[in-house]
Parts: C-alpha cells; structure tokens; sequence
C-alpha cells in the first residue's frame, strides 16, 4: 500500500471545452510504472498513441513529477513533459528543474494531462484551492523570460511559472519550455506542442505538505548524502566550473563537436569551458536541497543569464565555431527568451553554415548574412529568424532533417540527427559504445538517455564488444530512472552517489518495499513500452541508423585524426544489442516474449495480434 511520495490526484485540462477536472490515479499503475517518465510514457500509449502528429488537437501534453519531487533528496526538483514530439513524430519528452514539480505536488497534485487547443492564449494557475485557465492574450508573443517576469508582476514572487516564448508559438518543431528563468525542457518541441495548444503558461503555487511515509529515515538517508557529496574533493570543481568542466575534457579526448561535427577537436576550446567561465561567472546557482551548485550565472551582452552549460557552449560554441564565451552566453540567453533548444537551434545553424560554407547555399537565400563559422553575428540573427520563421529561419526551424529534405543538394549528408533528432555533444567516431547509445535512443540521439562514452575511455575505443552492448543497455534502464523517480542524475553520474540509496529513498517516501533492481526491472518495461510507441509510429531498426558522416569522414586533426566508426563492426553491435534486449533482430521490436515478461501483454497484443 502506498503511503506517501505519491498524491494520488492529477489535473486533467481539456483546453478545447475549457474544462479542468481532478483525476484519482491507481495505486498499481502509480508503482508499476514509478513516476515521471513511466506515468509520461504510459499515458501517451493509452491516449495517443496513433494521433496523425504532434500538432494535433488529440494529441496530449504530460506534465508529471516523481514520488521523490519535493522530497528530501538531492535535485528532487525534477519534472518530465512528454507528447508525441513534433521533431520526430514518436515519443518525446524532455526533464527539467526549478520550483514547479514541488509547487505542483504541494498543490495537491503529481501532475497534468493537457488535451485540445484553445481558441485563444491561456495560461493554467494551479494552487492548493483548485486549478483554473485564465487569459493570456496580454503574454502571446513575448519572450518566456519577459512572460515570466510579467507573470510574477501578477501573481507575486513565490509562484513557479513554466512558459514558452516565439519558438514555441510558431510551432519551431525544437522549441523549449523554460521554467523558472534557468530551466529547460529543451528537447523533442515541447514547447512547440505547447504553442499549438495555446497554451503560453503553467504557473503553480502550493501550500501543502509531501506526505511520506518514513520522515525519519528520509531524514537519515538525505544526510548520509549530503555527507558523502561535500566530502568529495570533486565538488570544488562543480562550485568552480560545473558541467562546463566537460568541454576541455571532451577536447582532450577528441569527441568536442566542432564546425558541425566536421572534427573532433575546437582550437579555442579553452576560451569558452570550464575554466573560462570559472572566471566570468557573478556567482553559482545550486537547485533544491543540492550542494553541487553547478549552474553558473554570468553577465552578457547586459543580460543576466544561468549558463552556459556544457551542451550550449558546444552548440552555441564549438559547433558554430564561436569562440567568445560572452557571445555564447548571450546566444543561451537568446535561446531561453526566444524558447529554443540550444543543443537543436545550435546544431541546424552549424548544418547551415557548413551549407553555405560548401556552396549549397546562395548568399540570396541566407538574406545576404555572412554564415562563416564562427560569426557571433551569424548566430545571433539566424536565431530569431528560427524563432519567428523569417526567411532561412522558416526552414531551419523543421529541424535538420527536414531543412535537408528541403534544401537538398546533398545537403542530406550534412545533417546530423538520429530519427529526426540533433545529435547531443559527443563525437562518436571513436567512441562505439556512445555511437550505439545514440543509435538505439527512444526519442532520437540524446545522451541523457546513456552516457556510454566514459566506458569507451575506459576499456579501449577501438573495440565493439559485447560489454558495451551490455553497458549501454544497463545505462539505458539506470537513468530513466532519475526521471522516474524525479530527481536529478548528477549526484549518482558525477559524484559516485550510491543507486542503492535511491531506492532506499523511494521505499521511506512511499512505504513500498522495492529494491534497485526492482526499480530497474521497472525502467526496463518503461525503455521497451517507449520503443513500442515508436514501432506503432513506424520506427524501425533501419532508423537506429547513424549519421553517415561518423563512417565516412575521419577525424581530421588531434590525437585521435583519422578515427572513423567501422560500419561492419557496428552493424554486429546492432545486432548484439537486439539479441541482449529480447528484441526481434529482423524488425527491431520488442518481443511478445519480452514483453510479457515486463508484464505489457497488452502492448504485446497490440504489437504482435492476439488477446
């Protein structure tokens, strides 16, 4: 019996009627699936699992917290958004922090389900007296950092305000949803779902307590942790640098994407990392009830901006050839007014100016910019021209694999992306394991989903062995399950935090007895019903396909020049992960088998025929 953790009530929003009702949620779909992510991803195959796209009045929006959000735990701030995603039209979701999942759940609520569109902008208040929708014709077409603040001009200070700028409302198909001035939710449209649906904002307020159902031994445990990340000396680091720390280590280990992944290596890498923003930073910002306080805040261009982190000052940065940190800076605080994902907006400005850098572009069709790599200037205007569909802006605002489908010209070998997604900031030519990780991913590449690449490192770059295989499945059920259970990743990823003592955490919040593994064996049937959305939106293993710049163009400079992914090796990789995952090697689906095993004879019915 769940005891706490948990609510047990989420708001469902019918923006078409303009209704907003309260849902009771079952105490054997909140444990079989965990949380977050898992409720995300269960609601999506239930509710719209065949809607003809993203932008689709049927479609739905999940907004859901953890049975650890709000809790005492480190990071527990962490909110999952997910919907058939308009970048891919297959399962999407992205996870972000601030102050709305706390202020949800002491509204009384684990989360919301958004259906319809309205007719006119809202914005959804939520409190612990009820929720309601409320005009927001006085919001659409501001930035989301301006709609924040005007929001907080309205309601106070204390409120949590998740919201979407000009991206999201002109459906760019990579647009973010920005909470709490320094969060994103930046991958897969989110925001662009939330732009069709009119709806500008989610704003929340809460006054209740978490129930949980061993305050005590919460208590016990958040200490122990705590006491084990300030005694790591690695935590200096990520009070000095934090994630930006990564950028010399990606250069030293020539996997730095540069000039849209052209090379493994930036010669300006030092410009614009770790140590450089250790010196530009006005201070460290930390999230709730954590002592890594790895977000920095700088100053740029006259505007206050939390970042860069490491994947923007790839994208902002390496990737476009930028190398001023301010101008990087100034370009993540473009992207997060504007509503953009910075790795997606980042990486089809890259393809474009390798475009225009190859003569695939007209100096007629660019509005007659300079698109060098490396002008600030370049990046600067190609962003709100994204963001408002002007011009070039309208076509890379597809994304690129459609800007590509459209541009042609062989543009198509430009393009890097994993079943319509960007790829995240890791070159994989020499890195098997990562290279397999991006392949095989849900939602399209996006190294969150496993960071194989630091076993690369450590067991040799050149072998596509079935270790990695094995490890990248593992990856791939051990940090969806952060998302689950609403917290961030770092402390396990970073610090060496022990998994076993999330799961010590879970069992005090909710008083159900679980162990690790049963918590994995829960990630697993989350990872597998994912697929089995996309294989009924027509994902197939020919989509677990990588760029084909990783096979054919070698590195061209650094210690690893020459390195190229070898395609024969990898397609036995392939074929090992499918095998290892109980998944069909012809078709890439999950088996009936698997599937019954992960207790999902339902999906399986639906998959294989039956029942």
């Amino acid at each position: 019996m769940v005891k706490g953790g948990y609510l047990g009530r989420i708001l469902r929003v019918d923006l078409s009627k303009k209704e907003v009702r309260v849902q009771e949620v079952d105490e054997e779909f909140m444990v079989r699936y965990v949380g977050g992510r898992g409720w995300t991803a269960r609601i999506i195959w239930d509710e719209a699992l065949e809607v003809p796209g993203a932008f689709d009045p049927n479609n739905k929006l999940v907004v859901m917290t953890g049975p650890l959000t709000g809790t005492l735990t480190p990071g527990s701030c962490k909110v999952t958004l997910a919907s058939i995603s308009p970048a891919t039209n297959l399962y999407g979701d992205s996870n972000v922090g601030g102050m709305l999942g706390i202020e949800l759940k002491q509204a009384g609520f684990d989360g919301i389900i958004i259906e319809g569109a309205a007719e006119k902008p809202v914005y959804l208040w939520v409190s612990d007296k009820g929720a309601e929708l409320r005009s927001a014709d006085h919001l659409w077409g501001l930035g989301s950092l301006t709609t924040e603040a005007e929001l907080k001009k309205e309601l106070g200070n204390d409120v949590s305000i998740m919201s979407i700028g000009p991206g999201g409302e002109n459906l760019v198909s990579f647009a973010c949803v920005t909470c709490d001035y320094g969060n994103q939710a930046g991958r897969t449209g989110m925001g662009a779902v939330m732009g069709f649906k009119k709806l500008k904002a989610i704003v929340a307020k809460g006054g209740r307590s978490i129930p949980v159902a061993d305050l005590d031994t919460m208590k016990k445990l958040y200490k122990e942790a705590i006491s084990y990340m300030v005694s790591k000396e690695d935590l200096k680091v990520w009070w000095e640098q934090g994630l930006m720390q990564v950028i010399e280590w990606a250069q030293e280990a020539s996997c730095l994407p540069t000039r849209n992944f052209q090379s493994g290596v930036f010669e300006h890498a030092d410009l614009i990392g770790g140590k450089a923003i250790a010196k530009m930073k006005k201070r460290s910002v930390a999230c709730y009830l954590c002592p890594m306080a790895c977000k920095k805040l700088l100053e740029a261009r006259g505007k206050l901006v939390i970042g860069p982190e490491y994947e923007t000052a790839v994208f902002l940065g390496s990737n476009v050839g930028v190398s001023s940190l301010e101008d990087v800076a100034y370009a993540n605080w473009l992207c997060d007014e504007l509503g953009l994902d910075t790795i997606s907006a980042g990486a089809v400005i890259a393809f474009a100016m390798e475009c225009f850098e190859k003569n695939l572009l007209s100096s007629n069709e660019v509005d007659g910019l300079d698109l060098s790599f490396g002008s600030s200037k370049a990046v600067f205007e190609l962003l709100n021209m994204i963001a408002w569909r002007r011009g070039l802006g309208a076509i890379l605002a597809e994304g690129v694999e459609k800007a590509a489908e459209k541009l042609g010209r062989g543009s198509e070998k430009l393009a890097i992306h994993v079943k319509g997604l960007e790829v995240s900031g890791y070159d994989v030519r020499a890195a098997p394991a990562m290279a397999l990780a991006y392949a095989t991913a849900d939602i399209g590449a996006h190294h969150n989903r496993a960071w194989a690449i630091t076993y690369d490192l450590k067991v040799g770059r050149e072998k596509y062995t079935k270790d990695k295989v094995e490890w990248v499945i593992y990856l791939q059920h051990v940090r969806p399950l952060f998302d689950c259970l609403g917290v961030c990743r770092l402390p396990w990823v970073e610090l060496g935090l022990d998994l076993k003592l999330y799961a010590k955490l879970y069992q005090a919040a909710t008083g159900v007895h679980a162990t690790l593994d049963d918590l994995l064996k829960r990630s697993e049937r989350i990872y597998n019903l994912t697929r089995a959305i996309g294989a009924v939106r027509g994902l197939t293993k020919e989509k677990d396909r990588l760029p084909e710049r990783f096979f054919s163009d070698p590195l061209p400079e650094g210690p690893l020049k020459g390195a190229v992914l070898n395609r024969e090796l990898f397609e036995e990789m392939l074929s090992m992960y499918y095998e290892a995952r109980g998944w069909d090697p012809k078709s890439g689906l999950p088996s009936r088998q698997k599937l019954e095993a992960l207790e999902l004879k339902d999906v399986s019915d639906k998959l294989h025929g039956g029942g």
